[in-house]
Parts: C-alpha cells; sequence; structure tokens
C-alpha cells in the first residue's frame, strides 16, 4: 500500500483514546433517533385515537419527516465542516429528545407536524454528524465504519419496538414517549461532548493513496467544495443513482406490508416481512461497508444495487406464486442490498472528493432521499392505481438495476479529465473561515 501513515496513532496521539470511541459515540446518537422513521407506525395509532382524528389524516407527518430529515443536512453539513460537530450536536439532543418528549402533550394536529419536523432537523443533524465522523477520522476504514453508524440507525429500532408495542395503548403511550424523548436527548448530549474532528494537519496528506490502491484509479488530488464538487458529471451520476436505488428501497420499506395483503399471503407473513427490513438493512450496511473497504468502491455498488433489483423482481414473482418463504427470503436480499447505499455513497464521495469538506458534499447528494422517498411514498401509491402492486414493484427493481448499472461508469474526477489540483486545502472559497 502507498501510503504509509499509522492513522490509529496519530488519532490516538491527537485524541487520548482510540478513534473508535468516536465511532460508538456516533453509533448509539444513531441508535436512539432511529424510532423516529421505524417506531412512527407503532405511535400514529394511539396519537390518532388520542386526538380524536383519522388515521389518514397524520399521512403527512412522515412525509415532514423524511423532507427535512434530509433536507436539514446539506446547512448542517456545510456549519459541521467549518464549526466542527459539538455545538450542533448539542443542539440536535434538544431538537430529537425535546421534541419527542412534547409530543406527548401535543393536543391538535398541527402540533403534532411541528414537533415531529423540529425532530427531524434534530435526526439530520445526528445523521450528519455521525456519518462524517466516521468519514474523516477513518479515511482508511470508511466502509465499514460508515457501515456502524447507518447499521445503528436501521437497527437500532429493534431496541425500542418491543417497548413501544407493549404500551402503546391510548392509556400508556404518553408515559413511553416522554421516557424515550428522554433517553434520545440524554445519549446524544453525551455523543456530544465527546465528538469532535481532526485537525487541519490531519488533512495535510490526503488518504487517496489508500483508495488508489484499492481501486486501481487515481484519487482527487485535493479536498474538492461544494462548487467544485458539483462541477463534475460524477456528482450528478450518482446523485441519480442515489434517487433511484432510494426510491425503491423506501417503496420497499413503506408499502411491503399492503404489497403482501395485496398478493393475499398470511397476516403473518406480512408482519414477518417488515420485521425482517430493519434487521436485513442493518446487517446488509455493515457487510457492504466492509467489503467495498477491500474491492473497488464502485463495484461493490454495482453488485448491490443490481441484486436489490433483482430481489425486488424476486418479491413480486414469488408474491404472486404464494411461495410464503421464498417471498421472505426475496425481501430480506433485497433490503439487504438496498440499504448498503446509506454506506456506499458517503464513502465514495469521500474517496473522490476529500474528507475535509465531506460533511457538506454527502449532505448535498443525500438530499436525493427527498426524490427517492416522493417515488417510494405518493408516486408509488399514484403507481398501484393505475397500473397495479406488481408493476409498480418491478419498477423500482428497473430503476435499483439501472443504477447498479451506472455504478460501473464511475471514476475518481481527476481520472476522467478534470483540471488537475493542488494538494491541500479545501479549494472551494466558500470552505475558507
Amino acid at each position: 500500500m502507498t501510503d504509509d501513515r499509522d492513522y490509529a496513532a496519530e488519532a490516538r496521539e491527537e485524541l487520548g483514546f482510540s478513534r473508535w470511541w468516536l465511532v460508538v459515540a456516533a453509533a448509539f446518537a444513531m441508535a436512539v433517533v432511529s424510532p423516529y422513521q421505524y417506531v412512527w407506525s407503532s405511535i400514529e395509532g394511539p396519537i390518532a385515537r388520542d386526538l380524536g382524528i383519522p388515521l389518514p389524516q397524520l399521512g403527512l407527518v412522515f412525509t415532514l419527516f423524511v423532507i427535512l430529515q434530509a433536507g436539514s443536512q446539506f446547512p448542517v453539513g456545510w456549519w459541521r465542516d467549518r464549526r466542527g460537530p459539538r455545538a450542533i450536536t448539542l443542539g440536535a439532543a434538544v431538537l430529537a429528545g425535546g421534541s419527542y418528549y412534547l409530543l406527548a402533550s401535543a393536543t391538535t394536529v398541527w402540533q403534532l407536524y411541528l414537533l415531529y419536523s423540529l425532530g427531524a432537523v434534530g435526526v439530520g443533524v445526528v445523521y450528519t454528524v455521525a456519518v462524517n465522523t466516521a468519514l474523516k477520522w477513518f479515511p482508511d476504514r470508511k466502509g465499514l465504519t460508515t457501515g456502524v453508524g447507518t447499521m445503528a440507525f436501521a437497527a437500532g429500532a429493534a431496541l425500542f419496538v418491543p417497548f413501544v408495542r407493549a404500551n402503546s395503548t391510548a392509556g400508556a403511550y404518553n408515559d413511553v414517549l416522554r421516557t424515550m424523548g428522554l433517553i434520545i436527548g440524554v445519549v446524544i448530549l453525551l455523543a456530544g461532548l465527546l465528538l469532535r474532528d481532526p485537525p487541519e494537519s490531519w488533512y495535510d496528506v490526503g488518504s487517496d493513496a489508500v483508495d488508489a490502491d484499492r481501486d486501481g484509479d487515481t484519487g482527487a488530488d485535493a479536498d474538492y467544495g461544494v462548487r467544485e464538487m458539483v462541477r463534475t458529471w460524477q456528482f450528478w451520476l450518482m446523485y441519480a443513482m442515489f434517487v433511484g436505488v432510494s426510491g425503491a428501497g423506501l417503496m420497499l420499506t413503506a408499502k411491503i406490508v399492503s404489497f403482501a395483503q395485496s398478493m393475499e399471503l398470511t397476516t403473518t407473513t406480512a408482519t414477518l416481512s417488515a420485521t425482517f427490513l430493519p434487521i436485513a438493512g442493518g446487517v446488509g450496511r455493515l457487510i457492504l461497508g466492509e467489503l467495498s473497504d477491500r474491492v473497488h468502491r464502485r463495484f461493490a455498488m454495482a453488485v448491490s444495487f443490481t441484486l436489490c433489483g433483482l430481489g425486488l423482481y424476486a418479491v413480486v414473482w414469488f408474491g404472486q406464486i404464494g411461495a410464503t418463504v421464498l417471498f421472505l427470503a426475496a425481501v430480506v436480499v433485497a433490503t439487504f442490498f438496498w440499504s448498503p447505499q446509506y454506506t456506499l455513497f458517503p464513502s465514495i464521495v469521500a474517496d473522490y472528493y476529500g474528507e475535509s469538506g465531506s460533511s457538506a458534499n454527502y449532505a448535498l447528494l443525500y438530499s436525493g432521499k427527498m426524490w427517492g422517498g416522493l417515488f417510494g411514498g405518493a408516486v408509488a401509491g399514484w403507481s398501484v392505481t393505475r397500473v397495479g402492486w406488481s408493476a409498480t414493484f418491478l419498477v423500482g427493481g428497473t430503476l435499483a438495476v439501472l443504477a447498479g448499472g451506472a455504478a460501473l461508469a464511475l471514476r475518481p474526477p481527476d481520472a476522467s479529465g478534470e483540471p488537475a489540483r493542488t494538494s491541500g486545502a479545501t479549494i472551494d472559497p466558500e470552505s475558507q473561515d
């Protein structure tokens, strides 16, 4: 390997402890905010009954969450790259923990919308800080460490779901919300006190040699700012891929129970399919993240997204013929290979554009989740009424397969003819303090 830096030793000298503790802190913060996305379906019923409104009136809550959680990450990343993670993470403790706590006191729908939206911003802060803590401190293990954090976000809800479901009655759920709000706030607060970014000297010698040695490509000669990144065709290709894969995966996540019911599969099958989603997703992020550190990153993306699409095709086929066990296996395969996009994309953004500005750079790419959520929710719902469940799921599978093929075209910016750059600090003038 051409880069002989001992990142672990340098980090220990700077921090006074192993850099892995930063990943652990970030993972705990990710785990405790996961109920916003994965536990909502368990509490929306009691909330609707308590407010005395039809359940469909709460449909906008989750849509607002997806938009604000994804949309908040770019300004959060911009701030974090310049000011560090601590202050903004402490603010997230108030937003995410306080909003969940106050849900118990909401008496109107607009209060619910407001609180969940504020909490979504807090989740966006935690997500951005956690993912980019891994990217900044582990240029040599990007895939594995981002996999740990994003796995915690996918699988962390498993710690809360039994407690919530056991107490999600109109009489008990208020105490559940308050307890979870306190847990969310305290854990993020403790994580925020520990997290920090590397000093500027950390970036003086980049990690591109690590990536070049693995990929057989020439890495970027310097850190890119957002303005420079959006001038490269690689970013826009990745953005289209991100929208396509997230659309397919969010459709699967949001509608797998309804799809199973439409195929006249048993209630147990529908419940199991939803139960397997966060487990398969969490494991997939960790395994594919680690694998991508050892092989061509873009090849890992190509294989992962293509198998996600083929898994969705299999979901349709086995659902149609009523093969219960094979249907559940197909759901696991599709989710296992979809979910790693949240590990692979931040890693390759750091590979191509550097770690110094990774928070803002990946946050801009992550905004594609908003469009993916639109497809996975409203567009997929409209499509079901027009062409049916099977055709809609096949479209989602095709989007994932196309994204897998597109990944093979990716190359680091300089390798594709971009102007040569000078090693050192981020070139984007907006990135200077």
